[in-house]
């Protein structure tokens, strides 16, 4: 039985909202090989399990002998011990002997697409498993596995078209209703920024399957929000969380959902849930409530406090976004904490990567009075450079005491 060392996703789907990111696991080319083994993991009666019994294609017959089995057996025992440098060298060999019929270089090139999968040669590994599915010779499990492996192999590398023809022929030939394979074309879909089209793919395999994979469930809710869905989107992320009311992951989700259909009010809500309960271990934790905080009106305090709460305790360093964050929420309260927001600006300007920062500080100056403090913040904008109108800094510099 081939072991596969190597795991990979072959997508990563990220929901960015505001400061929050969700990530979605999709399926990736570990489950394409592990199914295609399943074969010899799940034999009865000494016959291969088989694991697309609609499938139309029609499974060529193995020779009953080979010229080159001593060299078929070393290249299995070369895989199966990892040692997938010389698997592959012996792996060429068997493609390249003359001697070798057309079901031994069949063979040779499925067990080649994972040998090169593991040293990280995904041309490698397309390479082979075209050459394999192309040569008609392997058996269904074999071929039907290598189909899906190949598709994701596609998919990694962007050529979504590719992945999609090759799923169309995995689909039509194994007739297959797997809820992991169904998974698999969604997430295919999913890369390919055809959200609305990886929807039904995405909730088949999750409404088929008697405990579906949360990354399949997290796909399907990012594929609705994506999609414009936004009220399937929370229902699914509200049912997650419902689930899991201790699970941090499943409350972030939802409240990133949440801020993305416009509730902020209900995003933070749940957010400060999390935070009241201790589970606030990282920096975009805090990021994601304050910034929701932030677009929401009246909401400085709740800014400030937040912001201070992640520094007091170390999570969230002070940082230019956070320095900007807590300066224009003093700035901004009410009462205005103008001393306060001053300070923080002080820290923010010198990690800005333009010196509008210094320019704004500036004119905050300006306006209390302290002259001397906002043409010195002015020429630091100058120095700083990358300003949008050099001229406001030229006014304050040059401004009479």
């Amino acid at each position: 039985m081939l072991h596969n060392t190597r795991t990979k996703l072959l997508s990563l789907a990220i929901l960015g909202v505001l400061a929050g990111v969700v990530v979605v696991e999709s399926a990736n080319a570990q489950d394409a090989q592990t199914r295609s083994e399943q074969r010899k993991a799940k034999a009865k009666d000494g016959k291969a399990e088989i694991l697309y019994p609609d499938a139309t294609r029609v499974e060529p017959k193995a020779p009953s002998s080979s010229k080159v089995q001593g060299d078929m057996k070393k290249l299995g025992d070369l895989y199966n011990d990892q040692k997938y440098d010389e698997a592959k060298v012996q792996a060429d060999a068997i493609i390249a002997n003359p001697k070798a019929d057309d079901y031994d270089k069949a063979r040779a090139n499925y067990i080649a697409t994972y040998t090169a999968y593991n040293l990280n040669d995904n041309d490698g590994a397309k390479k082979y498993a075209q050459a394999a599915v192309d040569s008609k010779q392997l058996d269904n499990n074999s071929y039907f596995g290598t189909l899906l492996m190949l598709a994701q192999l596609q998919a990694q590398d962007q050529q979504y078209p590719e992945a999609e023809a090759t799923l169309d022929t995995f689909f039509t030939e194994s007739k297959s209703q797997k809820p992991e394979d169904l998974a698999v074309r969604g997430s295919v879909l999913y890369e390919a920024n055809q959200s609305k089209e990886a929807i039904p793919y995405l909730k088949q395999a999750v409404d088929s399957s008697p405990d579906p994979k949360d990354q399949w469930v997290q796909l399907l809710m990012a594929a609705y929000a994506d999609a414009g869905q936004s009220d399937q989107a929370i229902t699914l992320a509200e049912k997650l969380a419902a689930k899991a009311p201790d699970d941090k992951k499943a409350q972030m989700n939802l409240a990133a959902i949440y801020e993305q259909a416009g509730q902020d009010d209900k995003a933070v809500t749940v957010l400060e849930k999390i935070r009241a309960a201790g589970q606030f271990t990282e920096e975009r934790d805090y990021k994601q409530l304050y910034t929701t905080y932030a677009n929401m009106d009246g909401k400085e305090a709740q800014v400030i406090d937040v912001v201070n709460d992640g520094l007091a305790k170390g999570i969230l360093k002070p940082d230019y976004t956070s320095e900007v964050a807590l300066a224009q929420a003093y700035y901004y309260a009410t009462p205005a904490q103008v001393d306060k927001a001053i300070d923080a600006w002080k820290k923010a300007a010198p990690q800005a990567p333009t010196g509008e920062t210094w320019l704004n500080l500036a004119r905050v100056l300006q306006n209390e009075g302290r002259i001397a403090e906002a043409k010195d913040a002015a020429q630091k904008a100058k120095q700083k450079g990358g300003l949008k109108k050099p001229a406001d800094a030229d006014k304050i510099i040059n401004l009479k005491k």
